[in-house]
């Protein structure tokens, strides 16, 4: 009974991890990306998105539960998941390390962003336009920390799609897990230069 029940666990976990919170990631990356096109161009898609019908439920039942459920099934697996790196220094081996390490990266990152932007909105401190996240991004050492939490949520979500389609059923043969790989690599190098040129954008203004 406990086999299935952690079997059923690790699939919702992976499941979430892609729908609805990797949907999410991808959607608030290219919102973010109309900065690249201008102050006016983010404020009108962050305000379009603020602006939604049922926001706030949309948020705690699409992002904030599915997403603590994840968060915490995840620190669990990181704590009690063999590692066999040491042994057996194969590519997925590394993959299974590096998804355990972005996870917790992404935790952290998430939290402060959260906490930085949402909660700060939220008490009336911040508004929700460009300024917010100029004001955040020209500060170097935040630059780079979100450049680590970017990139480590995304390699997370790319690397997790591998999973999930693995997981699921999907990519079953050699041959389609290898070009599933390829596919979840470009995925990676695609959000990793939408979110890094986000960045530099807010940071620098080019």
């Amino acid at each position: 009974m406990a086999e299935h029940r952690d079997f059923f666990y690790r699939r919702l976990h992976s499941l979430l991890g892609v729908v609805p919170i990797g949907i999410f990631l991808v959607q608030h990356l290219v919102v973010n990306h109309f900065a690249v096109y201008g102050e006016e161009s983010f404020n009108t898609a962050a305000g379009f998105m603020h602006d939604l019908p049922f926001r706030l439920m949309l948020e705690i039942f699409v992002i904030y539960l599915p997403l603590l459920f994840h968060a915490i099934l995840g620190v669990y697996i990181v704590f009690t998941a063999r590692n066999n790196v040491k042994n057996y220094g194969y590519f997925r081996n590394w993959m299974f390390r590096f998804q355990r390490t972005s996870g917790v990266i992404t935790l952290v990152f998430l939290a402060w962003h959260v906490f930085e932007t949402r909660v700060q909105i939220g008490l009336g401190n911040a508004d929700l336009d460009y300024s917010l996240m100029e004001g955040i991004l020209t500060n170097p050492f935040m630059f780079w920390f979100y450049v680590v939490g970017v990139i480590a949520a995304i390699f997370h979500f790319a690397n997790g799609l591998w999973s999930f389609l693995v997981t699921w059923g999907f990519a079953q043969s050699p041959k389609s897990q290898k070009i599933v790989t390829y596919a979840t690599v470009l995925v990676f190098l695609g959000l990793s230069y939408v979110g890094i040129r986000t960045l530099i954008t807010f940071a620098y203004g080019v």
